[in-house]
């Protein structure tokens, strides 16, 4: 009987799809990285920047487009008759809500 012995490359000699990785050029992207206060690469901040300046400003508009339509259906801001007139929405509210209980 033959035992079946497989050689196993430790972790770090590995690539992230199992090749045996290039340990020497893995050293080098090291050190483009040390002056860097966030860890990475000029390419690499660059594509992160860009990536989250468009989520950003994704974001922003989001923001913006629903600040306009809760305007439109709720100004937060009371009209000429100021607060006075906010009340008479919370009294027909309440008097609808207190309705379904009956």
């Amino acid at each position: 009987m033959t035992a079946f012995v497989m050689v196993v490359p430790a972790a770090r000699e590995m690539c992230g799809n199992g090749r045996k990785a290039n340990t020497e050029s893995h050293i080098m992207a090291a050190d483009n990285r040390s002056g860097s206060v966030s860890g990475l690469t000029e390419s690499e901040a660059k594509a992160f920047h860009g990536v989250f300046m468009t989520s950003f400003i994704i974001f922003t508009v989001i923001a913006l487009i629903a600040h306009f339509l809760v305007w439109n259906w709720r100004p937060w801001l009371p009209g000429p008759g100021g607060y006075a007139s906010l009340m008479d929405g919370v009294n027909y509210a309440a008097s609808y809500i207190t309705s379904f209980k009956a």
